[in-house]
């Protein structure tokens, strides 16, 4: 006993390092973490979904690593360094409460090795807690700088660390008073300049994305209760009925608990609003994980029967915790839902890539498959998406480029009588084809002259349009005209796709600025919107234009 009570935290840091490592070379990548994997080769200030600071985790993790550890590398080291940056935000020291806590929040056990932008953002949450702490108790020229360099560390995480800084800043109006506090911020914008020029080049996209585009549907009650239940379960799973109402009771001793608290509230509040908007995803209140590990420390430090019941409730996380390890690493449970997210991978791949011959793979609209397959297989994939679906960082990458009028093969599960050989996969049958000559028209983008359009209802309307597109499209076209195409006209309500308009054209005529088109929508009074797409052969449209808002009359 004395010897555990001489080495307990040398013995928690090491059992919680080990497991990681054991955790990160066992576990089949999920398929964002595949994903992420594509991010590195292609190391950019700015992506479609994210900020870059996952992708250059996963380079750095890989170069050591060529494998499942090598990509989780880094994700792990931040999150044991992010156990000893709260540590450091206590005040209230108890060890052994700050090992209960640890272990019974699942989610920095079992998600915090993950190579996503959760992890770093978590970190950087802890880290720019920690700067603040010191930046209040003594603005001085290091604090300053050490203050801004988190701040646009978080920015690189993801995009809701601003509603960290946000909160932290509403905590205290004086802040804004202080010249040091806006010499902090410029320095956390001259770092987080070069995202913001990668945005400005790229017409603002990840902007546009996330605050008009993503997740928004028509309200459902579930929404709502899922997301109450899913924090619930974030803090916990069985804790979380403790931990969040301690966090939430206990009162601030200083400016950083009173920042803390804020974030907590505020961020809580802040998506169950957006719950009324769409569905929220659990993890999206991953910087909680902080505060909520703070201020629920510090109110138990002071509750004897509250942390009894937090001991007892620890035996039985720590088994969930256990199983949950064990069926990520091992397919024992037949369940499709788990087998899908980490054992889907495993056999077939390998298999394919025999029968591609080791050329270039074409998935149908499915980023996670073509970052799975590429992880797995080491063998280029791509993903050709879909005109009725989001874009993602394929639209952008120069990998539909680098394929035109080459030899590749094109796979799907969807209409299988389009493929003269398949293969059986762990989720269903894949049909497969050669492709001699790829011609995919993704990097294409039409633009309209109008950008609303309005129309009497059974009118038909011509449509002067522009379009844009790489030199080397232009030239490999330019070398076929005659080809044949066709120009997809997709028309939606609030609901989603409604019907399609297509229109036989040939490849010359996108060389012609500006075109013409007639469309004639055949839709009641009402409002809608259009959207252009390309179809080469048999191959689906791919997404060609931004939607232009269509006024039935």
């Amino acid at each position: 006993m004395s010897f555990l009570q001489r080495n307990h935290r040398l013995i928690f840091y090491t059992a919680w390092i080990v497991l990681g490592l054991l955790q990160s070379a066992l576990t089949s990548l999920l398929d964002d973490e595949a994903y992420y994997w594509v991010y590195s080769h292609y190391l950019d200030w700015g992506y479609y979904d994210h900020p870059p600071l996952i992708a250059v985790l996963v380079k750095a993790g890989y170069a050591i690593f060529p494998n499942e550890l090598g990509v989780r590398l880094f994700p792990l080291i931040l999150n044991v360094l992010t156990l000893l940056i709260i540590e450091k935000l206590l005040n209230k020291k108890n060890p052994w409460l700050f090992y209960a806590i640890a272990l019974s929040i699942a989610f920095l056990q079992l998600a915090g090795f993950i190579a996503v932008p959760d992890t770093p953002l978590i970190f950087c949450t802890a880290l720019f807690f920690l700067c603040y702490q010191k930046f209040t108790q003594r603005p001085d020229w290091v604090n300053i700088v050490l203050l801004g360099i988190p701040m646009a560390l978080l920015l690189y995480s993801k995009y809701h660390a601003v509603l960290v800084i946000l909160f932290t800043l509403l905590s205290d109006m004086r802040l804004f008073r202080k010249y040091q506090l806006w010499v902090a911020g410029f320095i956390a914008l001259l770092c987080f300049g070069p995202h913001l020029w990668w945005q400005y080049q790229h017409d603002w996209v990840s902007f546009k994305y996330h605050l008009f585009e993503n997740n928004v549907t028509k309200y459902k009650v579930s929404y709502t209760t899922g997301y109450v239940l899913g924090q619930l379960l974030m803090a916990g799973p069985i804790a979380g009925i403790i931990l969040v109402p301690a966090a939430l009771l206990y009162r601030s001793e200083n400016k950083t608990e009173k920042a803390l608290r804020y974030t907590l509230v505020g961020m809580y509040v802040f998506f169950l609003l957006s719950s009324f908007r769409g569905r929220v995803e659990p993890n999206w209140t991953s910087p909680l994980m902080v505060p909520l590990f703070v201020l629920s420390h510090q109110y138990l430090a002071e509750k004897t029967r509250w942390q009894t019941l937090l001991y007892k409730l620890l035996p039985v996380t720590l088994i969930l915790v256990l199983f949950a390890r064990i069926v990520m690493i091992k397919d024992i449970l037949p369940v499709t839902a788990i087998q899908q997210r980490f054992h889907h991978w495993k056999d077939w791949p390998a298999e394919m890539k025999e029968r591609t011959r080791g050329l270039p793979v074409v998935f149908s609209n499915s980023y996670q498959r073509a970052s799975q397959y590429w992880f797995n297989t080491g063998q280029m994939a791509y993903s050709q998406n879909l005109y009725r679906g989001r874009r993602n960082n394929f639209n952008f990458w120069p990998v539909e480029d680098s394929l035109l009028g080459k030899p590749v093969y094109y796979v799907d599960n969807f209409g299988m009588n389009r493929f003269p050989d398949s293969l059986k996969t762990s989720f269903g049958w894949l049909g497969y084809r050669y492709d001699s000559a790829f011609l995919s028209l993704a990097k294409i983008n039409i633009d309209p002259a109008e950008k609303k359009i309005f129309l009497k209802e059974g009118d038909s309307i011509t449509i002067t349009a522009t379009t844009s597109m790489p030199a080397h499209y232009h030239d490999f076209i330019s070398r076929r005209p005659g080809q044949a195409v066709k120009l997809v006209v997709a028309f939606f309500d609030k609901q989603g796709w409604l019907k399609d308009d297509e229109k036989p054209i040939s490849l010359g005529q996108l060389l012609q600025n500006p075109f013409q088109f007639a469309v004639r929508p055949g839709l009641p009074k009402g409002k809608y919107d259009m959207q252009l797409g390309l179809a080469v052969s048999d191959y689906f449209p791919t997404q060609n234009s931004a939607k232009i808002r269509l006024v039935v009359e």
